[in-house]
C-alpha cells in the first residue's frame, strides 16, 4: 500500500504546477485536488499498515499549530461561510507538508519529487507558450498564460522551479533527466516573460542568478557558452514577443519609484486598517475582502498582511516560525542542495511581498521539500551527497562525482 501511496504522491506533485488548467468543476475540482485526495486515501492505510507515524519535525508541528489556529478563528470570524470554505482549502494544501514527510524515506525519494516538480513546471510552461502561439492571442493580448491560470501565479510557479532544475542538471548523470532539467531553464524563462508579470520577472532574475552560480562552479565553460548565447536569444524574443509585453515589464522602475504597484498600495492601506481592528486574533480565515472592504475579486497581494488581517499576530508569528523552520532546514543541508533550496525560498519570499501565496499548494510543496531535505541531511548525509554531489568540489579534488 505504501508503494501505491508513493506513486500517487509523485503524480500529485507533478500535477500541482498546472492544476488550474484541468478543472473538472464542482464537486470534483481540479486535477491536483483529485490527486491529493487519492494520496491521502492511500497514505492513511499505508501508515496503519506499518503501525507507526514518522516523528514530526519543527515544520510539521508549526504547520499543524498554524492550521489549528485558523480553525479557532471560526469562533469569531466576521464571515463564517468564507472561513469554513477557506479551512477546507487550507487542509488540502497544508497536508502536503505531512505527505512529503511521511512517505519519503531516502535522498532518492527527494530527487524523484524534484523531478516530478520540474516535470509539472514543464507542462505549465508549455501550456503558457501554447497560449502565445495562437494568432488570436498575439493580436489581442500582451500577457500570455496557460488556460485557467493567473499570470502572476504562473510566473511564481515557474520561477521557483528554475533553481530546482539547475540542481538536477548539476547532479543528474542520465541524459534523459539532464534534458528534463536543462531544457526547462530556457523554456521556463521564456514562459515567465510571456506572462508579463513584473514581480515574476524580478523573481526570475534572482532565480537565474542563483541557478547560474550553482551551475557555474562545476560547469563554468557551459555557463559561459550559455551567457554568450543570450544576446541572439534576446534578439529572437524581441521580434517574437509582442512589444506590449516588454513595455509592461519596462514599467517596473516607474511602479517602484512613484506608482501604486497596480493599485496594491490602496489594498494594503485598507488591509492595514482592517488589521488595526483585530490585531491579535484577526477577523477570521478567508475574511480579508470583507474586513478590508475591497472588491470581491481582490486579494491582499501581500502574504504577511493577509495572514495578519485574517489570523492576527498569533497567526503571523506562527507563519514566521514556519519560515524560520524552513531556513533552519536549509542550513542543515550542504553544497548545491542548500544553494538550490535557498534560492527557491528567496524567490518565494520575494513573490510573497506582492502576492497572497499562503493559499497555494506550491507554497506548501516547497516548504515540505525543504523540511524533507533537512531531515535527510541529518539521517543519511552520504545518500544526499550521492544524489546531489558537489561537482565543483569533486573536480577541484580531482575526483569524479558519484553516480546516482
Amino acid at each position: 500500500m505504501r508503494r501505491i501511496a508513493w506513486g500517487l504522491l509523485l503524480l500529485f506533485v507533478f500535477a500541482i504546477p498546472w492544476e488550474y488548467s484541468m478543472d473538472l468543476g464542482e464537486p470534483m475540482g481540479n486535477i491536483a485536488r483529485l490527486a491529493g485526495l487519492a494520496v491521502l486515501l492511500a497514505a492513511v492505510p499505508a501508515v496503519l499498515e506499518l503501525r507507526r507515524l514518522r516523528a514530526p519535525g519543527p515544520m510539521q508541528i508549526l504547520v499543524l499549530a498554524f492550521y489549528l489556529w485558523l480553525c479557532c478563528t471560526y469562533f469569531w470570524t466576521i464571515e463564517p461561510l468564507a472561513t469554513l470554505d477557506k479551512l477546507r482549502g487550507f487542509f488540502q494544501e497544508m497536508m502536503i507538508v505531512w505527505l512529503v514527510w511521511e512517505l519519503s524515506d531516502s535522498a532518492a525519494d527527494l530527487r524523484a519529487l524534484l523531478r516530478a516538480c520540474v516535470a509539472g513546471s514543464w507542462v505549465l510552461a508549455l501550456l503558457t507558450v501554447a497560449n502565445f502561439a495562437t494568432a488570436e492571442a498575439i493580436a489581442t493580448q500582451i500577457r500570455f498564460v496557460a488556460e485557467g491560470q493567473d499570470p502572476n501565479d504562473v510566473a511564481r510557479f515557474l520561477d521557483m522551479s528554475l533553481p530546482l532544475a539547475a540542481l538536477l542538471l548539476n547532479s543528474e548523470r542520465r541524459w534523459g533527466w539532464r534534458l528534463l532539467a536543462g531544457g526547462y531553464l530556457p523554456v521556463g524563462l521564456v514562459a515567465v516573460l510571456l506572462t508579463a508579470s513584473r514581480g515574476g520577472f524580478l523573481a526570475a532574475l534572482v532565480a537565474l542568478a542563483g541557478s547560474g552560480l550553482l551551475l557555474g562552479r562545476a560547469h563554468a565553460r557551459k555557463v559561459l557558452a550559455a551567457t554568450m548565447a543570450l544576446p541572439p536569444a534576446a534578439l529572437v524574443l524581441w521580434f517574437m514577443v509582442p512589444h506590449g509585453t516588454f513595455e509592461r515589464l519596462a514599467t517596473i522602475g516607474e511602479q517602484i519609484q512613484g506608482g501604486d504597484l497596480n493599485q496594491r498600495l490602496n489594498i494594503w492601506q485598507a488591509g492595514w486598517k482592517a488589521f488595526a481592528h483585530a490585531p491579535f486574533i484577526g477577523s477570521g480565515a478567508g475574511s480579508f475582502v470583507n474586513a478590508a472592504g475591497t472588491a470581491p475579486i481582490d486579494s491582499a497581494h501581500n502574504t504577511a498582511l493577509s495572514i495578519a488581517v485574517t489570523g492576527g499576530l498569533c497567526a503571523l508569528f506562527l507563519a514566521a516560525g514556519i519560515v524560520a523552520a524552513a531556513i533552519w532546514a536549509i542550513r542543515l543541508t550542504h553544497g548545491p542542495l542548500r544553494w538550490a533550496l535557498g534560492t527557491a525560498l528567496v524567490v518565494w519570499l520575494i513573490t510573497s511581498l506582492v502576492a497572497t501565496v499562503e493559499e497555494n499548494r506550491t507554497t506548501w510543496l516547497l516548504l515540505g521539500l525543504i523540511a524533507l531535505a533537512g531531515r535527510l541531511a541529518e539521517e543519511e548525509p552520504e545518500g544526499v551527497a550521492e544524489c546531489f554531489p558537489d561537482a565543483g568540489k569533486s573536480v577541484a579534488d580531482g575526483a569524479l562525482p558519484a553516480s546516482p
